[in-house]
Protein backbone atom coordinates (compact mmCIF):
# COMPACT_ATOMS: atom_id res chain seq x y z
CA UNK A 1 0.00 0.00 0.00
CA UNK A 2 1.57 3.51 -1.30
CA UNK A 3 0.98 6.26 1.23
CA UNK A 4 2.10 9.84 1.15
CA UNK A 5 5.61 11.35 2.25
CA UNK A 6 3.38 14.21 4.10
CA UNK A 7 2.70 11.30 6.51
CA UNK A 8 6.52 12.16 7.55
CA UNK A 9 6.19 16.05 9.02
CA UNK A 10 9.91 15.98 9.55
CA UNK A 11 10.57 15.12 5.56
CA UNK A 12 11.07 18.49 3.89
CA UNK A 13 12.67 17.70 0.73
CA UNK A 14 11.36 18.42 -2.67
CA UNK A 15 10.98 15.77 -4.85
CA UNK A 16 13.48 16.26 -8.42
CA UNK A 17 12.14 17.19 -10.86
CA UNK A 18 10.55 13.94 -12.72
CA UNK A 19 10.33 12.24 -9.36
CA UNK A 20 8.15 11.48 -6.48
CA UNK A 21 8.57 10.17 -3.10
CA UNK A 22 6.14 7.02 -1.89
CA UNK A 23 6.03 5.68 1.47
CA UNK A 24 5.40 2.09 2.47
CA UNK A 25 4.79 0.28 5.58
CA UNK A 26 8.47 -2.11 5.67
CA UNK A 27 7.93 -3.46 9.80
CA UNK A 28 6.05 -2.01 12.48
CA UNK A 29 6.69 1.17 13.36
CA UNK A 30 8.91 1.65 10.26
CA UNK A 31 8.47 3.25 6.60
CA UNK A 32 10.30 2.76 4.16
CA UNK A 33 10.45 5.52 1.71
CA UNK A 34 11.12 5.38 -2.06
CA UNK A 35 12.06 7.61 -4.76
CA UNK A 36 10.29 6.97 -7.96
CA UNK A 37 10.79 8.18 -11.68
CA UNK A 38 9.02 8.39 -13.85
CA UNK A 39 11.20 8.43 -17.27
CA UNK A 40 9.68 5.05 -19.33
CA UNK A 41 12.22 2.71 -19.65
CA UNK A 42 12.25 -0.31 -22.14
CA UNK A 43 13.58 -3.12 -19.72
CA UNK A 44 10.35 -2.80 -17.43
CA UNK A 45 7.60 -2.11 -20.46
CA UNK A 46 7.63 2.44 -18.91
CA UNK A 47 6.79 1.42 -15.50
CA UNK A 48 7.60 3.62 -12.92
CA UNK A 49 11.36 2.60 -11.42
CA UNK A 50 12.05 2.69 -8.07
CA UNK A 51 14.72 3.06 -5.44
CA UNK A 52 14.83 3.37 -1.96
CA UNK A 53 15.65 6.60 -0.15
CA UNK A 54 15.52 5.41 3.16
CA UNK A 55 13.53 4.35 6.26
CA UNK A 56 11.98 6.39 9.03
CA UNK A 57 10.46 4.74 12.48
CA UNK A 58 7.99 7.03 13.40
CA UNK A 59 7.58 6.01 16.71
CA UNK A 60 11.02 7.46 17.52
CA UNK A 61 10.67 10.03 14.66
CA UNK A 62 14.39 9.14 13.69
CA UNK A 63 15.67 8.26 9.81
CA UNK A 64 18.01 5.79 8.20
CA UNK A 65 19.96 5.07 5.63
CA UNK A 66 19.50 1.90 3.32
CA UNK A 67 22.33 -0.45 3.17
CA UNK A 68 20.23 -2.19 0.21
CA UNK A 69 16.24 -1.91 -0.15
CA UNK A 70 15.71 -4.27 2.08
CA UNK A 71 18.04 -3.91 5.17
CA UNK A 72 17.80 -0.76 7.34
CA UNK A 73 21.41 0.88 7.96
CA UNK A 74 22.87 3.45 10.76
CA UNK A 75 20.43 6.50 11.73
CA UNK A 76 21.04 9.58 9.80
CA UNK A 77 20.02 13.23 11.01
CA UNK A 78 17.92 15.08 8.63
CA UNK A 79 20.16 17.98 7.89
CA UNK A 80 22.58 15.01 6.42
CA UNK A 81 20.16 13.73 3.96
CA UNK A 82 19.80 14.89 0.23
CA UNK A 83 16.58 14.50 -2.21
CA UNK A 84 18.23 11.52 -3.91
CA UNK A 85 19.21 9.59 -0.89
CA UNK A 86 19.84 9.59 2.75
CA UNK A 87 23.53 7.64 2.61
CA UNK A 88 25.52 9.97 4.05
CA UNK A 89 28.26 11.44 2.03
CA UNK A 90 31.91 9.66 3.50
CA UNK A 91 34.40 11.98 2.00
CA UNK A 92 38.06 11.00 2.62
CA UNK A 93 41.41 12.37 2.30
CA UNK A 94 41.61 15.68 1.07
CA UNK A 95 38.20 15.38 -0.54
CA UNK A 96 36.78 16.42 3.34
CA UNK A 97 39.38 19.17 3.47
CA UNK A 98 37.37 21.09 0.70
CA UNK A 99 34.01 20.45 2.39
Amino acid sequence: MNLSVDLIPQFKHKAPEGYSYEVEEFKRNVFSIWLVSHRKFDYNNGKPTRTIWGWYNYKKCQFFSPVNSTTVGKEVKFSDTRPWTSMPINYQGLEAFFV
